[in-house]
């Protein structure tokens, strides 16, 4: 539900930009609106999953995200656009709580790995959602249209299969106070942020880059974001099997050198082609890296897994909203080549602290059962 929303915002992007007389840099420092909103779910989100069993958040929260991306995208002035921007990223970043929390239950629970098949269908529904949009361009359907119906397709299923997230009546129990990552997980965290960073600058930039940058057709502008992500749900839809075989450690590594070279690839060369296998490119290597590192962060010794996981989300929320901020900002002063370069040097910075980092491992750890009938996590 989360990402079959993404394609539509992402695919309407150039079109909102122009009906608000949006600049590059204003268009950026706009959208630093959401990483605002998740830093104050960062805050809220002990309080709330404290009081709130998370299924029923799951439910909730995903039925107001789905209206708050109506919102966002027929915005009819600059101030809606950023309210709806703020509530998106705190909203977003409840629901990847509730979540993944809710998945890290269910593998402790039955004792097998489900993180990277979860994560890709995420990834399956923002290639899906791509996908839609171009047919959608092709019968002239607008976006306000687009993402009404495909939200109200996804409310409708949603309240139909309610019952079977309301069946998780958990709150989950952690540190009520606020605070930057620890020591323990920061390292894990910055992957994550820039595992997070590229996805949300595929997400918010590659439809412009496509577009304006390249000249390249409506119809194509998100088939850049279709690639990533069609090749984030192959390699996470497969992950669960692979990640025990060559090592959390080494797909991280690898992954985070295939992503360097994606970038390098979409900007390199100046054409729509290469710019999309590059795009592509970059969702293979980063297709495992965020599920290995949740599941890593659930493990790390005198840490609990919520405050582990909420810990590793808030910084590749941060880098998932703020980096496309940045990237704006910098191509309106030079170029949105040169603001998707950065990430070119961030991925390979993240190879290295995954390296070096002693909480990734490179053997398949049995996790401990869980009694599901606790009220409490």
């Amino acid at each position: 539900m989360s990402s079959l929303l993404l394609g539509i915002w992402v695919a309407a992007i150039p079109g909102i930009k122009l009906r608000l007389g949006l600049t590059d840099a204003s268009l950026g420092l706009s959208l630093l609106l959401a990483p605002v909103g998740a830093l104050t779910g960062v805050m809220v989100a002990p309080y709330v999953f404290k009081k709130i069993p998370v299924g029923q958040w799951m439910v909730r929260g995903h039925i107001l995200y789905c209206l708050i991306f109506i919102a966002q995208v027929m915005a009819v002035s600059p101030a809606m656009l950023w309210v709806a921007l703020y509530f998106n990223g705190l909203t977003g970043f409840l629901n990847g709580v509730s979540t993944n929390s809710v998945v890290d239950i269910v593998e402790k629970q039955y004792n097998r790995r489900i993180m990277s098949t979860s994560h890709g269908m995420y990834s399956l529904g923002g290639g899906i959602s791509a996908g839609l949009t171009a047919i959608f361009y092709a019968v002239h359907l607008t976006p306000i249209w687009q993402i009404t119906i495909v939200a109200a397709v996804l409310i409708t299923l949603l309240l139909l299969q309610r019952k079977h997230l309301l069946q998780y009546a958990i709150k989950i129990q952690s540190d009520t106070s606020f605070r930057l990552p620890s020591g323990s997980v920061i390292g894990l965290a910055f992957i994550c942020f820039v595992s997070f960073m590229g996805e949300g600058c595929v997400a918010d930039w590659s439809a412009l880059y496509l577009r304006e940058s390249l000249h390249g057709s409506k119809v194509i502008a998100g088939l850049g974001f279709a690639g990533f992500s069609v090749a984030m749900a192959i390699g996470r839809l497969n992950g669960d099997a692979l990640i025990p075989k060559v090592g959390s450690k080494n797909i991280v590594i690898a992954g985070c050198l295939v992503a360097s070279l994606g970038f390098l690839l979409a900007i390199g060369f100046g054409t729509v082609p290469t710019a999309i296998a590059g795009f592509t490119l970059i969702g293979f290597g980063f297709c495992c890296v965020v599920p290995i590192l949740f599941s890593a962060a659930s493990r790390v010794p005198g840490v609990s897994p919520v405050n582990g996981i909420a810990a590793v989300a808030s910084g590749g929320l941060i880098g998932f909203l703020a980096g496309p901020s940045l990237i704006g900002l910098i191509a309106e002063e030079y170029s949105i080549a040169w603001g998707l370069s950065i990430l070119f040097f961030l991925s390979l910075a993240a190879a290295i602290f995954a390296w070096k980092n002693d909480f990734l491992i490179n053997r398949h750890s049995r996790a401990p059962e869980v009694n599901y009938n606790d009220q409490h996590y």
